[in-house]
């Protein structure tokens, strides 16, 4: 018994930090997103506060062509980038791209010293286009170093880092950007950080070629399309890039009109505007790390929905937070923390910063999760591409707005609103990731669950799952707890049931009922069984046939063996414990009475070893079954 049940290790993602898998990494890609926002700030700075002129351009235009120029080559050379993270093994690709941050570094230096503008957008241009390339190496190495139930915890660390360094790289980057010698400061930070980088870099473990066979497509706008068409063949991957890609325009109309936000609705000076991006940068590191924590350190996808939520609420709180339009910057930030409303501000930034973190992990984990491994790189390739359109997109969007006389909490309220819509039609899309958000909202506000041995359950391939049948809650808590997702074969009277049926159904669940009643319906249910199992599916069924009415279990029936005799593939037995005599069980009777009276209580899912299929009776499962139950 000891042998054949196995408390499930809880991931912890900080543990990650600790290991050579993941620390090189993390350190290397951190201190190159640090790098990028140094420098990109540092120039705009400087450009903003001298009477620059380059490329015929006066120091206002040349704000603008700067961001454009960052974000140019993640439009040009994405799809290159993704077939190169594909070919070559990825440590090493790693190496060759901090050699060249070195070098264009040093050209910086050189643009620095020569007080050259032209030359120093033209290596803003170079940098934007090494992270084009490190981008989708760094997306598709994650999923070959950490196991599947590590890739939410790691996710969250490297988007947290990623947008605390955004934070650090704009305080730094702007502080040596307004020093009298800043081009002696601001040239050893950037050479520091990029000699530290390529050394920390020979750390990261060998990281073998997915497709090393693969002929790299050198037509940039072929290729670009090629990617965009395969990313359309999968609806959840398409959907994630989808919801990505929207955060990006959310989280870049917001980072791009904080200065204006601050000095003419808040009326703050400088200082004010790097506390509210503070707030913004750290929220989205809270809500990044608390994505494990939420999940249990599984791809639950029922997050996004919470995180979407948030997103809006906080935005339309935002603009009532404060509607003021054309004040004049005058408070410094400890003069700003003592004026009436200032928390209230600062809170919803954060909040905004938090469920950001909360909508986004999920989706860059459940792409790495559901995307094919040998075209993984070329799925992230085509997600910064979609990132970069959204983010350009957001910049017209704002203008058009600014042209129509909104202001900036006008912007705010729109962009809130909007995402609304956006969140309304991924979600109608893929039903998935409502059902798994009602299914985490019950069994985290109702119950405390333990799982056992749930790694029995096979990664791929066709299997059925037996349970015993306590409640009319059994199927969520299995499928919110199992990491694929599961076919449950239910009564068909369920299916009539107000609002629980029509749930069953948007899970694709399989209806069936006894021969008496419907045979021909008894009959389809099995080919959809065989059909769902063919395909590699999870089925799950419960061989009582019903809910138990004195929390015994029942008979099993001969179904089970009637679908492993046409569909031979193995079967886990599980059995639920606790359920009994909850709300939704029939300990009182009638099940789903009165108020629930019970809440947080403790539950189990345990499950057993692998049954080959040679081996299944109902007996024999009827006999697992009861020796999980008792354990």
């Amino acid at each position: 018994m000891s042998k054949q049940i196995n408390m499930t290790k809880e991931p912890n993602q900080f543990a990650l930090l600790k290991e050579r898998r993941f620390l090189p990494f993390f350190l290397t890609q951190t201190l190159g997103a640090l790098n990028d926002n140094v420098f990109k700030n540092a120039l705009v700075i400087m450009i903003g506060f001298q009477s620059v002129s380059a490329f015929g351009m006066n120091n206002k235009l040349l704000v603008t062509a700067a961001a454009i120029v960052f974000i140019l080559p993640f439009l040009l050379f994405s799809a290159t980038s993704g077939q190169i993270a594909e070919k070559f093994e990825k440590s090493r690709s790693i190496r060759f791209v901090k050699i060249a941050e070195i070098f264009i570094m040093a050209l910086a230096t050189l643009g620095l010293y020569l007080n050259n503008f032209e030359l120093l957008i033209g290596v803003l241009f170079l940098m934007g286009t090494q992270s084009t390339i490190f981008g989708p190496i760094k997306y598709g190495l994650l999923p070959q170093h950490l196991e599947e139930d590590e890739l939410v915890g790691g996710n969250g660390l490297i988007e947290s880092s990623t947008f605390l360094a955004i934070l650090i790289g704009t305080i730094v980057g702007g502080a040596l950007g307004e020093l009298g010698d800043s081009a002696l400061w601001l040239s050893g930070t950037l050479l520091i950080f990029s000699i530290l980088g390529y050394w920390i870099s020979r750390s990261i473990p060998h990281t073998p070629a997915v497709a090393p066979t693969l002929k790299i497509n050198w037509n940039l706008y072929s290729e670009t399309i090629t990617n965009l068409r395969f990313l359309g063949t999968n609806k959840v991957v398409f959907l994630a890039v989808l919801g990505i890609s929207w955060f990006w325009f959310y989280g870049a109309v917001f980072l791009a009109q904080i200065i204006s936000y601050t000095q003419y609705t808040l009326a703050g000076t400088g200082s004010v505007a790097i506390l509210v991006l503070a707030t913004f940068s750290i929220g989205i590191a809270i809500g990044s790390i608390l994505c494990e924590k939420l999940s249990g350190g599984r791809i639950e996808i029922g997050l996004v929905p919470i995180g979407a939520i948030g997103l809006s609420v906080f935005a339309i709180d935002l603009y009532f937070a404060n509607t003021s339009s054309g004040l004049q910057a005058t408070y410094n930030w400890v003069e700003f923390l003592n004026i009436s409303g200032s928390l209230h501000v600062l809170i919803d930034f954060i909040c905004i910063g938090i469920f950001g973190g909360i909508f986004t992990v999920p989706l860059y984990a459940l792409l790495q999760q559901r995307s094919e491994k040998e075209f993984l790189s070329r799925i992230i390739a085509s997600n910064n591409i979609m990132n970069a359109l959204f983010m350009v997109v957001s910049g017209l969007f704002a203008m058009i707005l600014l042209a129509f006389d909104f202001s900036i909490p006008e912007i705010f309220l729109v962009t809130g609103i909007i995402n609304i819509f956006v969140a309304i039609y991924v979600f109608s899309k893929a039903p998935e990731f409502i059902t798994r958000f009602i299914t985490w909202c019950l069994i985290n506000t109702l119950y405390r669950m333990r799982q056992l041995n749930l790694s029995s359950i096979p990664k791929k391939d066709g299997c059925v799952l037996v349970c015993n049948h306590v409640s009319f809650v059994d199927a969520l808590i299995i499928g919110g707890y199992c990491k694929r997702n599961v076919r449950f074969v239910m009564d068909h009277r369920i299916f009539k049931m107000p609002i629980v049926g029509g749930f069953f159904k948007i899970i694709g669940a399989i209806p069936i009922a006894p021969a008496h009643e419907d045979a021909e319906m008894k009959d389809r249910a099995f080919d959809q069984i065989a059909e769902a199992l063919e395909q590699g599916e999870v089925v799950c069924i419960f061989p009582e046939g019903k809910l138990t009415a004195n929390g015994e279990l029942g008979e099993f029936k001969q179904g089970i063996e009637k679908i492993i005799a046409r569909t031979p593939v193995p079967v886990v037995p599980m059995a639920l414990k606790g359920l009994w005599g909850s709300w939704f069980s029939r300990s009182g009777g009638e099940a789903m009475k009165g108020l629930p009276k019970r809440f947080y209580s403790k539950i189990e899912l345990v499950v057993g070893d692998l049954i080959p299929a040679e081996n299944v009776t109902s007996e024999y499962l009827q006999e697992q079954v009861l020796i999980l139950k008792c354990a």
